[in-house]
């Protein structure tokens, strides 16, 4: 650490004795000035607005080849590579109108390019067309995307479900490294408040080929807010209300920015009760509260950049164990309960060397998970260590070919602190090698990559007194390898038809709830026995996409088949221990298919007229014949949306109301109940306000306006018949000084 301290500071030292610029104008079709557009340089954190007339100024910038990108509502959003052949460059920009949402830089993907760009199709929702949703949680709100579900248990801990595959086969990044959180365990949350993210974005399918393990069912990557534009301080305040929980979010956040240096920090508080079900009655113990800080620091020279950054979370989760009982409104939890703190480290650089750079992205975090019974202390308690890293190295461009090589690891110790023990101590250490390339010529693009892994999981042996005996723990030391490989091709056959062909194979270690389990596990009320045999899985994915786009009308259309060899699943062993069903892990081959279609009407000259529509399906099936469990019903969502201003006192305003058509899900595992269908209405109302110097933007969403009985086939509390949230009016506020 100490080393690459100094390497830091002599780049920085280094690159002290130039000051490179750019500057230029941003117009319309009509050679109109556009101001307050957004303009952005994400690889070396800067960015700003252009003024009244049009211009705009970036100072510090790297020699070489700079990607940066203009983007401004009601228009198509343009990237631009620049390279610098003077201290004082010019870049003049024109952008067209568009009715549709703005075309962005999706981070997720090797080589950052505009999702119209982007071999890969890649979903993305911005937070704050989230929290206009009325949503709880992140992981409530991501379920806004085609594709992707949750398993819940009530409203506070939700697991990310992308196209059928869940817990640690989805990945999850956050300020640019890996989120290890116990991610395996089934009521075990992201831990990640909404407040400081800037936008989510999601990968449908195999990833291992960019995130090596964990990354067989797709990619969730939080983006973080930005730092503010040069030499602009700002303070924002956001305020939440929730009728159903008689909960409440609050958010402030500080952000500085001078020259060379961004700083930014954010406290958030959220508090919810028992949430109430359409009979009136609360679910018992589903309450919960949470803490959150977020803070970061950027420095950026002309050679090398460096953005620090830091998240502490704690929520107080309470364990649902009686259903409807205990009818209160105390935000106090009950026994059972969860104490989880989450800090998250990371240190995302950049090295720019004229034509090539270089990314390295440190990591470190700790999950230490308290599970309390009885009490104030805590039965179970784990640590989990995870140090991470990630370098990059972009090459030189050859003509239209783009070449990126790359190591990734990490290590990883849980350790134990309670009086039980379900995992025993262990450590993990991954290492991987990739490179990828991505060739353009006219509308069309290829991109291919290989990629080689290993994995190694050791644990300790451990003898634990339980009643009457002595359990043991043998300990186990075994390696997993792999190779991965990705080829994908987009093409436009027109101006207005695009397609993509992706073919991506992925694996998955074992991880150590699956290799070591032996107890009780509370959240899931089973008793869970690992596997030390268990192999890795691997998966091959053909995914195609169609996509049809004019100035008014939307289409597309996203098909997928997913070959899983090996892959693990509990399964009941018909045995009872501790009063509770025994449940071990086992490995059968498996496929899963289906897709996402849907439409954006933007009909002329109606213009602030919405009609969006989507359908998404998924069918998971073992190769025995045996439906796959925990696979999501299909689903069909339409929103109908108005937009408008009212005179001078309200701007960008909105009105939506959403149908949402959950089916019934009749293909279920042998231990699941099948679930009826259902049909829920919600509202949504917003926009910015103006009161002479004052300017605030608000939302109000009804959710379950008809306080529909329902429950959510991926609910973890269906078994007991419990159902889900019902009518919730949300409040929100956000003002921007």
């Amino acid at each position: 650490m100490k080393i690459f301290i100094k390497l830091l500071f002599l780049l920085a030292v280094l690159s002290a004795n130039a000051q490179n610029s750019i500057s230029g104008k941003v117009t319309d079709k009509n050679s109109n000035p556009l101001s307050t557009v957004e303009i952005y340089a994400q690889e070396i954190h800067k960015g700003t607005t252009s003024n009244e007339d049009g211009t705009y100024l970036l100072n510090n910038i790297p020699k070489g080849k700079i990607k940066i990108t203009f983007t401004y509502l009601g228009y198509k959003s343009v990237t631009k590579i620049i390279e610098l052949t003077s201290k004082n460059d010019t870049l003049n920009v024109q952008l067209e109108e568009s009715s549709f949402e703005m075309d962005e830089i999706i981070i997720s993907t090797p080589f950052n390019k505009l999702q119209s760009d982007n071999v890969m199709k890649v979903e993305r929702l911005t937070a704050e067309s989230m929290k206009k949703l009325g949503v709880t949680t992140l992981s409530e709100g991501i379920t806004n995307i085609a594709g992707v579900s949750q398993i819940s248990t009530g409203t506070s801990i939700g697991k990310p479900v992308i196209r059928g595959l869940s817990g640690s086969r989805v990945l999850v990044y956050t300020q640019g490294i890996r989120l290890e959180n116990q991610q395996f365990g089934g009521e075990h949350g992201l831990g990640i408040n909404d407040a400081g993210i800037e936008s989510i974005e999601v990968i449908k399918g195999p990833a291992s080929l960019l995130y090596g393990s964990d990354a067989l069912g797709g990619v969730l990557y939080l983006n973080p807010e930005k730092f503010a534009s040069e030499n602009k301080d700002e303070v924002n305040f956001s305020q939440r209300f929730f009728s159903n929980t008689l909960g409440s979010n609050s958010s402030i956040g500080l952000k500085s920015s001078k020259e060379n240096w961004k700083f930014l920090a954010r406290g958030t508080y959220a508090f919810h009760s028992d949430y109430q079900i359409p009979t009136s009655e609360r679910v018992t113990n589903t309450r919960f509260n949470e803490k959150d800080f977020k803070t970061g620091v950027s420095y950026s020279k002309n050679k090398f950049t460096s953005e620090i950054r830091y998240n502490f979370n704690r929520s107080n989760l309470g364990l649902p164990e009686d259903g409807v009982a205990e009818q209160s409104t105390s935000t106090t939890v009950l026994d059972p309960y969860q104490i989880v703190d989450n800090h998250i480290l990371s240190a995302h650089n950049h090295f720019f060397f004229g034509d090539s750079k270089l990314d390295l992205d440190l990591g470190y975090t700790l999950n230490d998970r308290q599970e309390f019974e009885e009490g104030d202390v805590a039965a179970l308690r784990m640590k989990l260590k995870t140090y991470s890293y990630n370098a990059k190295y972009h090459f030189p461009k050859i003509g239209n070919l783009e070449i990126l090589s790359g190591v990734q690891g990490l290590h990883q110790t849980n350790t134990n602190f309670g009086e039980e023990l379900l995992i025993p101590n262990a450590t993990v250490n991954d290492f991987g090698v990739f490179t990828t390339t991505n060739y353009s010529w006219n509308n069309s693009v290829l991109q291919a990559g290989v990629r080689f892994d290993n994995r190694n999981i050791s644990t300790e042996r451990h003898e634990v007194a339980y009643e009457n005996e002595i359990r043991v723990y043998n300990a186990i030391d075994n390696s997993y390898n792999s190779f991965t490989t990705s080829l994908g091709f987009k093409t436009s056959f027109s101006e207005f038809f695009t397609t993509r062909i992706n073919l991506a194979s992925g694996f998955r270690a074992p991880n150590l709830a699956e290799l070591t389990s032996d107890g009780l596990h509370e959240g899931t009320n089973r008793y869970e026995k690992g596997n030390n045999d268990l192999t890795n899985e691997k998966n091959f994915q053909i995914d195609i996409s169609l996509e049809y786009k004019t100035e008014h009308f939307e289409f597309f259309a996203n098909g997928f088949y997913n070959q899983l060899n090996d892959y693990i699943y509990i399964s009941p062993t018909g045995e009872i221990e501790d009063g509770n069903p025994v449940f071990n892990y086992l490995q059968e081959n498996a496929k899963l298919y289906g897709g996402e279609f849907g439409f954006h009407l933007h009909p002329h000259p109606i213009d602030w007229l919405h009609l969006e529509s989507t359908f998404e399906t998924v069918i998971g099936e073992q190769n025995s014949g045996d439906y796959l469990p925990l696979i999501p019903a299909n689903t069909w969502k339409n929103t109908f949306r108005t937009e408008f201003n009212i005179h001078d006192w309200l701007q960008e305003g909105y009105t939506s109301v959403g149908l949402q058509s959950t089916f019934a899900q009749n293909n279920v595992s042998i231990f699941e109940t099948t679930t009826p269908g259902y049909t829920i209405v919600n509202l949504g109302f917003g926009g910015d306000v103006i009161l002479g110097k004052t300017k605030f933007t608000t939302s109000i969403s009804v959710n379950n306006l008809l306080d529909k009985k329902y429950i959510h086939h991926l609910s973890r509390l269906k078994a007991d018949g419990i159902l889900n949230q019902g009518r919730n009016i949300v409040l929100g506020v956000n003002f921007n000084i």
